[in-house]
């Protein structure tokens, strides 16, 4: 199989993202010639569906408020595996409007047949 191959083949074991799920990524990290999995939990504000070339961006807020967004490509063979924590209830497609929310104000509401699963 060759490398064009691999960049291309979709995966078929992944869940059903929209804007506003809190997602938990693995992402393998290749430092030298060691790798590891990295997790980046955010919510996801972006979705970009095309193909083999879909992607989303994650949106978390570190340490002494400072947000930092990843962009994931869906089928990347970097990606060990993705997790949804939790959904959330928007009316938006794009959640760009939380890059200026701090705090208490950039809070979610919980969707409701999430709730109701519980």
């Amino acid at each position: 199989m060759n490398v064009l191959d691999t960049l291309t083949k979709k995966k078929t074991d992944l869940p059903e993202l929209r804007p506003g799920d809190t997602v938990r990524v693995h992402a393998l990290i290749v430092e030298g010639n060691r790798e590891r999995v990295q997790v980046f939990q955010g919510t996801v504000i972006r979705l970009r569906k095309s193909g083999a070339q879909a992607g989303f961006t994650v949106r978390r807020v570190a340490s002494h408020g400072i947000g930092v967004e990843r962009t994931f490509l869906l089928h990347s063979p970097r990606i060990d595996k993705i997790e949804v924590v939790r959904r959330a209830r928007v009316r938006r497609a794009q959640l760009y409007y939380l890059r200026d929310l701090r705090g208490k104000a950039s809070r979610l509401k919980e969707a409701a047949s999430a709730r109701e699963a519980d």
